[in-house]
This record gives structure tokens, C-alpha cells and sequence, in this order.
């Protein structure tokens, strides 16, 4: 018998607001994680656990990074994403969902100063350098308002010599 391909699941969920006019993302400074430390990323995200749902870790998620409480009801499904680094590797095999959510209870602030330097808010037309390359993706796609709603990432295959 065969073993299964396995995927890791992640659940990404990008808290927008309204101020001064601007469409406003909220992003961490990813540090000491061992990928893409130095990179912006989704404030809230991280692998869905066994026996959760991608809805149940996005909730999980917003509360463990950013102090904050989300009604499931408020997520709203943006984009699933299936992503590789091309390793070849299981663990590089990603589907990744992107959630967008505007309303919560409690004032996002940095939980996890282990994993993360800094969270600020960003205008969606000035996005800090760098963002993590998948990342940057979906949200250039949310500040065109055309957001895929399945896209893969990464398994572009150059071109043969």
C-alpha cells in the first residue's frame, strides 16, 4: 500500500480596519522562527491542530498572537492557497486559508514576543519591505479587491535550458 501525500494546513487571518481613508492590514515582524525571520507576515497565523477546523484555528490563532477575540462569524473566507517551496520535502507541501476579518473584541497588541518583533497596521497601498513572498501575494490581490478564490503558489517549473 501506498502512503498518503500530506499537506500542512494553515489558517491566515488578516485584520483589516478603516482609518484616515486608507484600507489598513495588520502584520507582525516575524523573529527567531527559523522562516522568514525579518519578513512581515499576516499578524495571525499558524497550522491548523488535529481534531481543529481551519475556522476553530483562526480564532485560535487571533487569540494566542493578538490578544484579541474573533466570532467566528466575522471571518470571512478570502482564498485558499496551495503552496510549495519546491522541496520536495512533506512538511514544504502547504494549503494555506486566508481569512479577512474587521471586527473583534479587545485591542490587538503583541502576544508571542518570541516569535515576533513588532506589529504595526499598513496602508494595503504601502506595504512594508519585505513581506513574506505568499503573503504578499494575497494581499496585493486584497488591494485590487480580486482576490483568487483558489490559487497555488510556488510550483512553477522553469523553463527547460
Amino acid at each position: 500500500m501506498t502512503e498518503r501525500f500530506r499537506v500542512v494546513p494553515a489558517a491566515y487571518v488578516l485584520l483589516r480596519r478603516e482609518k484616515d481613508g486608507r484600507d489598513q492590514v495588520l502584520l507582525q515582524l516575524r523573529a527567531n522562527t527559523g522562516y522568514k525571520d525579518g519578513h512581515w507576515a499576516a499578524a495571525a497565523a499558524g497550522h491548523v491542530e488535529r481534531g481543529e477546523s481551519v475556522v476553530e484555528a483562526a480564532c485560535r490563532e487571533v487569540a494566542e498572537e493578538l490578544g484579541v477575540t474573533v466570532d467566528p462569524e466575522d471571518l470571512n473566507a478570502l482564498c485558499a492557497m496551495h503552496r510549495t517551496g519546491g522541496t520536495g520535502l512533506p512538511i514544504d507541501e502547504r494549503v494555506d486559508i486566508f481569512f479577512e476579518c474587521r471586527r473583534w473584541d479587545g485591542e490587538p497588541r503583541l502576544m508571542e514576543r518570541q516569535k515576533a518583533a513588532d506589529i504595526r497596521w499598513f496602508a494595503l497601498d504601502a506595504l512594508p519591505e519585505p513581506v513574506v513572498p505568499h503573503e504578499r501575494f494575497i494581499l496585493e490581490h486584497v488591494r485590487k479587491g480580486d482576490v483568487p478564490p483558489v490559487v497555488t503558489f510556488g510550483f512553477e517549473r522553469p523553463e527547460p535550458a
